[in-house]
């Protein structure tokens, strides 16, 4: 099977050999041996995650809140409606993405590679079959630098080249592979990550680090010259050397005098203040954290933090980085891994639980307000189930109202149409406060005003603005030529 081929290579207890080269060139390989500088492989950034606080900081609290998100298999309703949906709680889909493989949970799963994607842009899922079955058995998160996709020009992508620790390749097919990444702008086949923006910034923070940790076992003194006149012969420059690494080299030795016989120390003319490696790795870490579009108090800061921005930046980390990724997980649970378990997984769809915080003094502030319409507008004489609907309340059995007799009905106030208005996103309109237009109708009655006749208005303001007064249709034609218009506005109810 398969996942025992790769077995070795994905639990990294094979040491990494050099790799047999590829038909098809890849960014995920590189020549590159350390961590930092010219290397910019995939590997590097992979690493970069132990290098820097910072870094390890933002993926690893994303990937562990992603892999916390519980998720359920469900069969879709008629109506299209969420709530409408039947949870599904056996399936062979369903079991395989609650235990992807026998090393690991789903949450494990998940968080490798929440870790992959975080740090590359790239997530691979391996597929394990039985030969004689298509039906996926395991599933297998591989490193993004062991993988390289196969071009083709007539089919765009032929397959994929997994290499082993050892440097063996592995042919795998489109159906075997299911890849999740953010889009690159230049490569259609790979995908890109905050890390590739940042791996020169990551540099100057691993470069400073370094600095500053040198600084001190230097005693945490500058470094300096010893000057001399003269060219020294091989014999005096040795002994001057060892001599110097004798009585100074080492902690133990800091601060000691120094005597020379011959030459003269010479200061350097910069200091760690000079440097300022303080504000540059304070400007690094926001650099990252920018990247990322991380939250700043959701890395543990307390400078600057307060509980209203704290729940802001709860909000806007589960929203805005957690979402994404897993609406990406979910369309590739739905769209590659489910068709293929055939017939029985149609009809159904793989989600998860939401993980932003409900804001609940919003929703009590809503709650409150859409009561109190559903009040004003029962109390002015409208249907109570149609009330509820029309502010967005569950149907409640109305039981008339309480006690004896109108004593008990709250008073309507003279604004309740503008304080539902704003609930509802529209003015409400009271029939009773309507105007009618009555046009008197003869052989001379203008086609203007016949066409005008039964228009209601919604207030007398409105019925004014065209009939001033009450009578005479501003949009008259006898009334343009001297003749008086004999249409009127009235309130409904007291027509003639």
């Amino acid at each position: 099977m398969l996942a025992r081929t790769l077995l070795g290579a994905l639990l990294n207890k094979a040491s990494t050999a050099a790799q047999t080269p590829v038909p098809f060139a890849s960014r995920s390989q590189s020549n590159g041996r350390g961590l930092f500088g010219t290397n910019r492989s995939t590997t590097a950034q992979l690493n970069s995650m132990g290098s820097v606080g910072t870094l390890f900081a933002i993926v690893n609290r994303t990937a562990k809140a992603e892999a916390g998100v519980e998720w359920g298999l469900y069969r879709k309703a008629k109506s299209g409606l969420k709530e409408d949906r039947v949870q599904v709680t056996s399936h062979a889909a369903l079991d395989l993405w609650n235990r992807p493989n026998p090393f690991y949970t789903q949450s494990l799963f998940v968080e490798t590679g929440a870790q992959h994607k975080q740090l590359t842009g790239e997530w691979w899922w391996v597929i394990a079959r039985n030969e004689r079955s298509p039906i996926p058995l395991e599933l297998w998160p591989v490193r993004p630098d062991r993988m390289t996709p196969v071009p083709d020009p007539d089919l765009f992508l032929a397959g994929y080249m997994y290499t082993s620790p050892d440097g063996q390749q592995i042919a795998l097919r489109r159906e075997d592979v299911i890849l999740i990444r953010t889009p690159h702008p230049t490569d259609p086949y790979r995908g890109i990550g905050p890390v590739q923006a940042l791996l020169t910034d990551l540099d100057a923070v691993r470069y400073s680090a370094e600095w500053n940790r040198n600084f001190f076992l230097n005693s945490a003194e500058p470094g300096g010259l010893i000057q001399v006149d003269r060219r020294l012969d091989d014999d005096e420059f040795n002994e001057l050397r060892d001599r110097w690494n004798e009585q100074h080299k080492g902690i133990a030795n800091a601060h000691r005098v120094a005597i020379l016989e011959q030459g003269q120390w010479v200061d350097r003319k910069f200091s760690q203040r000079d440097m300022q490696f303080a504000e540059l790795r304070s400007v690094s870490s926001e650099i990252i954290r920018e990247a990322f579009g991380f939250p700043k108090p959701m890395t543990g800061a307390v400078d600057d933090v307060n509980r209203a921005n704290a729940e802001a930046g709860e909000v806007m980390f589960a929203r805005w980085l957690c979402v994404p990724d897993l609406e990406a997980m979910k369309d590739a649970l739905n769209h590659q891994l489910l068709p293929l378990f055939g017939r029985t997984a149609e009809g159904l769809e793989f989600d998860y639980v939401n993980p932003v915080p409900e804001d609940v003094e919003k929703e009590a502030t809503q709650l409150t307000a859409r009561a109190n319409a559903v009040s004003l507008l029962v109390n002015a004489g409208f249907e109570p189930a149609g009330t509820l609907s029309a502010v967005g309340l569950p149907e409640i059995p109305f039981v008339g109202r309480p006690g004896n007799g109108d004593a008990a009905v709250a008073p309507v106030p003279d604004d309740w149409q503008d304080s539902v208005a704003g609930l509802l996103g529209a003015r409400v309109r009271n029939a009773q406060d309507e105007w009618v237009v009555e046009a008197h109708h003869d052989e001379n009655t203008c086609a203007e005003c016949a066409n005008n006749d039964g228009r209601t208005y919604v207030d007398q303001e409105a019925a004014y603005a065209d009939y001033p007064n009450g009578r005479g249709y501003v949009n008259c034609i006898g009334a343009k030529y001297g003749n008086t218009c004999r249409c009127k506005v009235v309130k409904r109810g007291e027509g003639s």
